[in-house]
């Protein structure tokens, strides 16, 4: 199975590294960029790869929010079952009233 997982990511990134290429060779032209007082000059490549990169690290940053959210939550709900569990052995413990 990871033999399988493995040519699909090689897969992948040789078809986003192809797409690079053609969109590269199909837009040679110069892009400007204004933020905020900066002004920035580059290739429409350079530009969309740039863009492409932040959004990946965007996506990054967020999934390892939720992860770390994700994982507080276990680590809440595990100590509340642990909690539960000694309770359910103290009351089982408990010796029974006899009934009148």
């Amino acid at each position: 199975m990871t033999i399988l997982k493995r040519i699909g990511l090689a897969l992948l990134i040789i078809l986003i590294f192809s797409a690079m290429i053609v969109f590269t060779a199909g837009n040679p032209g110069d892009v400007s960029l204004k933020l905020l007082h900066w002004e920035f000059t580059a290739p429409v490549a350079l530009a969309f790869t740039g863009v492409f990169a932040i959004g990946w690290l965007f996506g990054v940053v967020c999934m390892g929010l939720y992860a770390l959210k994700l994982a507080n939550e276990r680590r809440m709900l595990r100590r509340s079952l642990r909690m539960s569990e000694s309770e359910v052995s103290s009351l089982r413990n408990l010796p029974l009233s006899d009934a009148d």
